[in-house]
């Protein structure tokens, strides 16, 4: 494997004039990860592989690459993941305008959303850390104070845990995930992810709009068309099959998990030459694909640009526009100032 220098994250300033801080975490088995307080992000992570360290992960190596690039490469996202349409909800009455990144809508919690901010670092230690962010009232439009932690933890088995919790002192929709993009043959190659299999335990996904915004039908079986992941297929072999995979290039959609157990794995992906599997977890009813339809131009790591299908994204969340949808069939995702928001999802790799 090639080794990048990550030494211009923080050589450069953030978006504040102060430089970034950057967390290297590993374990016994010589696996690492990199993250950073600008975003909650998840740099890099570098698993052993066949006598060999394989960083698996998208990202960048610049902080001029990190402001510029689009795709919210491993970032925590909130307010709310995902979009919101129209980038409004009414609440008990009350209409409440946020801002809009997506055309109308609003997309992973705005234009100044959590993935753009600096967070705190409250603790950290060899083989964990743990971020901190206060997201004001008015914060994007979104009402009540917030106060969020993210946790990431590496095991020595080489399970990523990352544990999201928050509070608020106003009623809002939160709704907090992880944006990183993953290459099992190797993200800073030019290997796509149309060779990699995948399963989902899903029965049923949510079809949209152009713009990612569910559409009135709701949800829909996936038995008998190319979304279905029950069994394990590659991720090109109905890439292009139906007309929503065409609208937006592949695949960008949600999948309803119902009553999810941590101990339960929902998805799987294993890498074109078998050599390395990864494995998702989650307590989150439902989980988004996104197979990078439009990474095209997006600053690599390399100092090059990501292509299309380079990244695959695996988002545990609630699903999108939940705030007008109260006919969605999960747990609300309205926060109440008495309740905590507590949320895990576990990305174990298994090498061969």
């Amino acid at each position: 494997m090639t080794q990048i220098s990550l030494d211009a994250l923080t050589e450069q300033p953030a978006f504040d004039g102060q430089p970034a801080t950057l967390v290297t975490l590993s374990n016994t088995q010589g696996m690492s990860i990199v993250l950073m307080d600008i975003g909650a992000t998840w740099l890099s992570c570098q698993v052993p592989v066949q006598d060999t360290v394989r960083e698996v992960l998208l990202g960048v190596a610049s902080m001029t690459d990190f402001n510029q690039q689009s795709s919210f490469l491993g970032a925590t996202v909130g307010r709310y993941a995902n979009r919101i349409a129209n980038g409004q909800y009414q609440h008990n009455g009350h209409t409440y305008q946020l801002t809009a990144n997506q055309g109308p809508h609003t997309l992973h919690g705005g234009v100044q959303g959590w993935s753009h901010c600096r967070w705190t670092i409250v603790e950290c230690s060899e083989q964990q850390v743990t971020f901190s962010i206060h997201s004001a009232d008015g914060d994007q439009g979104f009402p009540g104070n917030v106060d969020a932690q993210v946790i990431y933890t590496l095991t020595d088995d080489n399970q990523v845990t990352i544990a999201y919790s928050a509070t608020t002192d106003a009623t809002t929709p939160v709704n907090m995930t992880n944006h990183a993009y993953f290459n099992l043959m190797g993200a800073n190659e030019d290997h796509q992810i149309l060779n990699d299999t995948l399963s989902i335990q899903a029965h049923d996904y949510l079809p949209t709009d152009n713009s990612g915004i569910p559409l009135d039908q709701g949800l829909t079986p996936v038995e008998g068309t190319a979304f279905d992941f029950r069994q394990p297929h590659t991720l090109g072999s109905r890439l292009l099959d139906d007309p929503q995979l065409k609208m937006v290039n592949g695949y960008d959609h949600s999948y309803f998990l119902g009553n999810t157990s941590i101990d339960h794995c929902i998805a799987s992906l294993t890498a074109a030459d078998e050599s390395l599997t990864l494995q998702v977890f989650t307590d989150k009813p439902a989980i988004q694909l996104y197979t990078g339809n439009f990474l095209e131009g997006t600053p690599s790591r390399t100092g090059e640009v990501y292509h299309n299908y380079q990244g695959i994204a695996l988002e545990t969340q609630y699903l999108p526009d939940s705030p007008n949808r109260p006919d969605w069939p999960h747990h609300t995702c309205w926060l109440e100032p008495d309740e905590r928001y507590e949320s895990t999802t576990i990305y174990q790799f298994n090498a061969r």
